[in-house]
């Protein structure tokens, strides 16, 4: 559970929360800095007044003695000055001057007189007096207290001081902090306003970039992807205006028919033949089979432009095979295969690769069936390099005219040969993107025996042939 206190950091802005850091921050520096100034001070002002102690006791100690009526007491005591002075003896009993108060003592100053302690120093807090006790001949010691008052009251202004200058470095280090902060997170406001902007008008512009810092490189990487984001949506805005022109063909032309066959059928009106009708379902058929076929090649061109990562291992022999097979069943009987595989292997997707060669393959059929000797689509997967491969596929048809070949892989283009021919247009586009969805590339070209070629480059490396198995050349 989060604390309420850091609940309420949190939803501060950065700014005040940079500001407050670095309040902290120096509160923190400066705090333990006035506490070393002031314990020093005050162990170096405590150890001197002690020095000073010793050496009047050390005075009186050897200052001579006089005699008054009444008892011999110590010299000392006739100029103890700003001192309480007097002599203990091993019974408790203290001498002291006269018109004065006698200085406190305690048990261990009784030790002192007795010999067991050769000096005895301490503060007396109920009436603020630092005390020595010293030895002063046989059974005898030597008490003089000082009163701390001036000490305390020295210190007392030392740690005000500190005190005043530790809060001003404080709100110092506040303002600078805001100051660095405003300075600072100038960029981070950019771009706040800039992912609002985004949000609320689908404005798309790149941000001023100023300096090499890291809020620098942060408006970058935030330019490159409201660059990425403008170049995703104007694709989507391309592919959605050429689907709605692609589609609206097959669909005025079957919304015809269907209007025509049922004018047909209302009373008064004229009839169509049964041969006028065979053809009209004929067309309503290839128009279905057109629209189910653009449609399934739009749905795939959409996943295709999903950024995927894949990392399955890949038989791009089964592959072939498997579109292979799919494509024999597909083509006119009159339509054969050349084909000679080589075990190869990649990791990628395999679903995308083998629609990249159905579509390959089904492109070449179209074209080869019209060869009236009996078309011929000769199939080729073999290693053209150290860790490359390429998939050919060549028709026997007329092949690309040159002026095509630049542009055969655009999404809805025709060329002026196939606009004749079923197809949606995206078929090649479909293979050219799985080609660099797995590192490789697609070209076209003209095959020897006069038709075209389209080679699928893929990288990989060569697959383990199992014990008894193997591919080869294959016919049909």
């Amino acid at each position: 559970m989060t604390a309420p206190g850091g609940t309420r950091f949190q939803r501060a802005s950065l700014h005040a929360r940079v500001t407050l850091l670095a309040a902290l921050c120096v509160a923190g520096a400066v705090a333990v800095v006035s506490l070393s100034v002031y314990m020093t001070v005050r162990d170096n002002m405590i150890t001197s007044f002690d020095e000073n102690l010793r050496q009047r006791a050390q005075a009186a100690v050897n200052a001579p003695r006089v005699n008054d009526t009444v008892s011999e007491m110590p010299g000392a005591f006739l100029a103890a000055g700003d001192i309480k002075i007097g002599k203990l003896d091993s019974a408790g009993r203290i001498l002291y001057p006269k018109f004065t108060t006698a200085p406190p003592t305690n048990s261990d100053d009784l030790a002192v007189a007795n010999g067991e302690l050769l000096e005895h120093i301490w503060t007396d807090k109920r009436t603020e007096y630092r005390v020595l006790t010293v030895p002063y001949g046989d059974g005898e010691a030597m008490v003089l207290a000082q009163s701390i008052k001036p000490l305390n009251t020295t210190l007392g202004k030392l740690s005000l001081v500190l005190f005043v200058i530790g809060g001003l470095g404080v709100v110092a280090a506040a303002a600078a902090g805001t100051a660095v902060a405003r300075t600072g997170l100038r960029p981070v406001q950019r771009l706040t306003e800039a992912t609002e902007r985004v949000a609320l008008t689908g404005d798309l512009r790149p941000i001023p970039v100023s300096g090499d810092d890291e809020l620098a490189r942060l408006t970058q990487r935030f330019n490159a992807m409201l660059g990425a984001l403008a170049e995703s949506q104007e694709r989507q805005r391309r592919l959605v205006a050429d689907a709605g022109h692609e589609l609206r063909t097959p669909l005025t032309s079957m919304r015809t028919n269907l209007e025509l066959l049922l004018a047909s059928e209302r009373p008064g009106s004229p009839t169509l033949s049964d041969e006028d009708k065979a053809e009209i379902n004929d067309d309503v058929r290839a128009q279905l089979d057109e629209l189910t076929t653009l449609i399934g090649d739009l749905v795939e061109l959409a996943r295709e432009d999903a950024p995927q990562v894949v990392h399955e291992p890949v038989d791009l022999v089964e592959v072939v095979e498997r579109a292979l097979d799919r494509a024999r069943r597909r083509a006119p009987a009159d339509v054969a295969f050349d084909v000679s595989l080589e075990p190869w292997s990649l990791l990628g997707d395999s679903n995308a690769l083998e629609r990249a060669v159905l579509n390959l393959l089904d492109n070449a059929v179209k074209f080869s069936q019209d060869n009236t000797e009996g078309g011929v689509v000769r199939l080729r997967l073999r290693q053209v390099a150290e860790g490359a491969a390429v998939v050919e596929v060549a028709d026997s048809g007329h092949g690309v005219a040159e002026a095509d070949l630049p542009h055969v892989f655009e999404r809805f283009y025709r060329s002026s040969e196939a606009r004749t021919l079923p197809g949606s247009g995206l078929g090649l586009a479909i293979v050219k993107q799985a080609a660099e969805r797995h590192g490789g590339a697609v070209y076209a070209g003209r095959a020897p025996e006069g038709g075209a070629l389209f080679t699928l480059h893929l990288p990989g490396r060569p697959a383990l042939v199992p014990v008894g198995g193997g591919v080869g050349h294959a016919g049909g």
